[in-house]
């Protein structure tokens, strides 16, 4: 379907700024919650698209490209709230007891930026020179050409927004069901296996069933992979080897195991498939930067106008923006160290860092964004770089301050390592999100440079909203293994990513990080390498196993990964249900607005929540007396959320068939 553009579209407009600014903030508090409570965020392009044409089709001179400018505004929010994968470990370790405004807000936004700059001279050749699908940046660009091309698009996009609303709403009502103990927040069951012990649980989450349709069934089985391999394998195994210890329960022994051991096996076969994953990027990289330079080098030459739809930020403001940003983030290191242990050694580590988020950066930023073409913004392996970025930072830092002695030391450089990491993870995911929306853009005849400032105001935006938000849940709630001395619930965030990245960054200052385990998964991960090839060379690519998305299964916790496998196996049944029926690609497109809905409702739900705690003082303020066992609990959290999944899915398909009709 093409959708006819003027020469000069109206693009940037103050309505559309100021509309992708408010998606923004809602979106990003959402990734906050959501990221701090299972390690998984969602890219929010096509919601943000939805949205953006439902409020805006009261105005007749909206375009397709001032939609498609609000969605790229947005679309910062999915990426940006990655960094809480970092960030909260300098809570876990003590460094902070309160979440600064002004650092957090530097680091996001010098790294967003950088990320912008950075990802740009590749746009040629990983997306308009190239034949990366970008799965989402298509999607993305069809709901927005399907929107603005006819009535039946506006009677679409209605229904869309309400499928929005519905699926946030119903979210937000069964997770209000856990918060007032009507209904179990976790299904469970752990039990004996011989001499060892294991499980499965799954957390009471359509935020996390919505997450599971949007990455579909290919992470989704592979995610089922690693469940397989963690608890069906690992877990027994590693717990029969264990001393025995009388009278402890099935679940304690399982989930100490499983913690202690098996989940630094899931970061070695996270590492490993990285690794992988870049050595098989060098070359479109290179070429990419080769062709960027080399067009730039030749309309020079020859003077010629470039085409509108090709007109990116020149190459000398990217480089001059570039280096101009390695001031505030000196100053950003400078003052992290100012009054330290570290202060000594001021000058080298501020210079190490900001080569490191120079140099690291730039791959991480150009990794990201291909595999964004590759397999989606929302696959990406972002887990794979934060492991990959903080071990590079930590030897790094650790080389510089390897004179200084004694516990304090030790903690500041773990600190600072952390801090430089989450710049470099702000740059690597908003790269990932550019090239993805420059694909959008491409396919709706947008202009690249006003797509890269406008993803520069949401990174902006994003930036103002992550510092508070991160606050209100430390007070709130606290994160598992931080001190949390101000916190008012008893029931922590268990912030997976974040464990994880601190738990290296002292492991390889400290000397103690286990090796062995970590070796193990990545000999795992090596393994699954090699499947994943023989899967795509023997099917034709048909069928792949994605070995990030094995290890992310066996290092978040069961509860998290179990309901993502539940919703990518919903989504498909319902895909291949609807497919073949009048209306069949609209309700397919609803269904995914219902799951994002899910991820929204229950995040922002339990963003007001924290509010409520800080606010009121009591850990679980909405809280009420019942006489309800914990197995009842459970099985009226699976009913409730079967009949809301089961409903909301009959609705997108009936609505698919009327907006069509």
């Amino acid at each position: 379907m093409s959708v006819a553009a003027p020469s000069n579209p109206t693009e940037i407009t103050l309505r559309g700024v100021v509309l992708g600014i408010l998606i923004t903030l809602i979106f990003t508090a959402a990734q906050v919650y959501l990221g701090l409570k299972v390690g998984l965020t969602f890219a929010t392009s096509i919601p943000a698209a939805v949205i953006s044409m439902a409020l805006l089709s009261a105005f007749k001179d909206a375009s397709i490209q001032e939609n498609n400018i609000v969605q790229t505004i947005a679309s910062a929010a999915g990426t940006l709230a990655s960094v809480i994968f970092v960030l909260p470990g300098l809570l876990m370790i003590g460094w902070w007891a309160h979440v600064p405004f002004w650092p957090t807000f530097g680091a996001c936004a010098v790294g967003g930026v950088l990320g912008v700059m950075y990802t740009m001279p590749l746009r040629r050749a990983l997306v308009t020179q190239s034949d990366l699908p970008y799965p989402e940046g298509v999607a993305a660009a069809e709901v927005l050409k399907v929107g603005m091309a006819s009535r039946a698009g506006a009677a679409e996009g209605k229904a869309g927004l309400w499928a929005m609303i519905w699926g946030s709403a119903a979210s937000a009502l069964f997770a209000a069901g856990s918060a007032v103990k009507v209904m179990a927040g976790e299904v469970a069951i752990y039990f004996r296996t011989g001499g060892g012990a294991t499980g499965i649980g799954a957390s009471s989450s359509l935020a996390l069933i919505g997450a599971g349709h949007l990455m579909g069934i290919t992470v989704g089985i592979a995610m089922l992979a690693g469940l397989v391999i963690a608890w069906g394998i690992l877990v027994p195994l590693m717990t029969a080897a264990q001393p025995a210890v009388a009278g402890m329960a099935a679940s304690d022994l399982a989930l100490k195991v499983w913690s202690s051991d098996v989940r630094m096996m899931g970061a070695g076969v996270i590492g490993a498939a990285a690794l992988v994953t870049l050595a098989g990027l060098a070359k479109p990289v290179i070429g990419g930067l080769k062709s960027a330079l080399e067009a730039s080098r030749r309309a020079k030459q020859q003077g010629a106008v470039i085409d509108r739809a090709e007109q990116d930020l020149p190459i000398f403001i990217v480089g001059l923006v570039t280096m101009l940003s390695m001031v505030p983030a000196g100053w950003l290191l400078a003052s992290f160290l100012q009054g330290g242990v570290l202060a000594s050694l001021s000058t080298p580590l501020v210079v190490v860092g900001v080569a490191y988020i120079l140099i690291a950066g730039m791959f991480a930023a150009a990794v990201c964004g291909y595999m964004a073409g590759l397999i989606g913004a929302s696959n990406s392996p972002v887990s794979g770089i934060a492991i990959l970025t903080i071990l590079g930072a930590a030897v790094s830092v650790g080389a510089v301050g390897r004179g200084l002695m004694g516990p304090d030391a030790s903690t500041a450089l773990v600190a600072y390592s952390l801090f430089v990491t989450t710049v470099v993870m702000a740059v690597s995911v908003v790269g990932n999100d550019n090239l993805q929306d420059l694909k959008t853009g491409q396919l709706v005849d947008a202009t690249p440079w006003k797509q890269q400032v406008a993803l520069i105001v949401g990174v902006i935006a994003g930036s103002c909203v992550i510092p508070p938000v991160l606050e209100l849940l430390n007070h709130a709630n606290g994160f598992t293994g931080a001190p949390n001395l101000d916190a008012i619930s008893s029931q922590p965030l268990p912030a997976p990513q974040a464990t994880l990245i601190s738990t290296l960054a002292k492991g390889v200052i400290g000397g103690n990080l286990p090796w062995n385990l970590v070796l193990w998964g990545a000999l795992i991960g090596l393994g699954l390498v090699v499947v994943d090839f023989a899967l795509k060379k023997t099917s034709n690519g048909k069928y792949s196993l994605p070995p990030l998305g094995v290890g992310l299964a066996i290092y978040l916790p069961s509860s998290a990964t179990s309901p993502v496998v539940v919703g990518a196996v919903a989504g498909y049944l319902f895909d291949r249900m609807v497919e073949r029926k009048a209306g069949g690609e609209t309700a397919k497109r609803l269904g995914v607005l219902v799951m994002s809905g899910f991820i929204v409702g229950e995040s922002l739900f339990n963003v007001a929540l924290a509010g409520l705690i800080v606010l009121s003082g009591k850990g679980e303020p909405l809280a009420i007396t019942n006489s309800l066992s914990e197995a009842q609990g459970m099985l009226v959290a699976l009913a409730v959320g079967a009949m809301l999944v089961g409903g909301l899915y009959r609705w997108s398909a009936k609505n698919g068939r009327e907006a069509t009709a």
